[in-house]
């Protein structure tokens, strides 16, 4: 599925995590990577541990003329971008609080960075994309998207981004489609998460076993790839079943 050779992709949140991840999956895969993170340390090093494929870039994707001239220094790099995952996000026991104990500024900021920052990229993004053979966006969303909550509902936002850049870059022969990871034990989420949450969620599976980074990867990899060519405006939900009856 890993068909990626020699394209450009463009990472965001690309410090660690799922975009340290990804961006090593796809350099791995003999794609260019630009790692965008708003910890420009981490995107350097990240880069540096990933290889000469690589290279990191500081960015806050919640900052529109920032993101631009990054989007535009990478295509005028490359001549051009083939693939974004916009996977920059908030995400934290903190955020998925009721929106009644987040307060209006944190629900500000986790709108600007989880749904105006996926925007942004997109829309900073979409000119270098268009009619370049294989184009496409993955944005990473998320199964609280079907439980509510603040981090939920800004995840449900991505989803509904997800279906309107997919009719609206359509005619540019840009794909748009959406990741809905479950509880995906990383290291994060065990020193994020009380065991006793985790074991609820896991019983909430259709499948007994345990999320794995690699089945997000895999996900990514194939809704880059020609396989899911005519795949434009869905969201893949990778939970185990957990989201399946919600």
């Amino acid at each position: 599925m890993a068909d990626v050779n020699k394209r450009v992709a463009v990472v965001t949140g690309g410090g660690g995590g799922f975009g340290k991840v990804f961006g090593a999956a796809l350099a791995a895969s003999g794609a260019t990577v630009a790692l965008v993170d708003r910890n420009g340390d981490a995107a350097h090093a990240a880069a540096r541990d990933i290889g000469p494929l690589a290279t990191g870039f500081a960015g806050d994707v919640s900052d529109e003329a920032q993101i631009g001239v990054i989007m535009g220094q990478i295509a005028q790099a490359h001549g051009g971008i083939d693939i974004l995952i916009n996977n920059a996000g908030l995400h934290s026991h903190e955020y998925s609080r009721p929106l009644a104990e987040l307060g209006l500024a944190k629900i500000r900021r986790l709108f600007e960075v989880n749904v105006m920052g996926t925007v942004a990229c997109t829309l900073a993004a979409a000119p270098f994309m268009a009619g370049r053979q294989g184009a496409c966006i993955v944005n990473i969303a998320s199964a609280a998207a079907f439980q509510g909550g603040g981090y939920g509902t800004s995840k449900l936002a991505v989803i509904g981004l997800t279906m309107t850049f997919a009719r609206e870059l359509g005619a540019e022969g840009i794909r748009v489609n959406a990741i809905a990871p479950g509880i995906i034990l990383t290291d994060t989420i065990r020193n994020e998460l009380a065991p006793e949450t985790q074991a609820r969620v896991k019983a909430m599976q259709y499948l007994p076993d345990d999320g794995a980074e690699q089945d997000i990867v895999d996900a990514m990899l194939y809704l880059t790839s020609p396989q899911a060519r005519f795949v434009t405006g869905e969201t893949l939900r990778v939970t185990g079943g957990f989201a399946a009856g919600i």
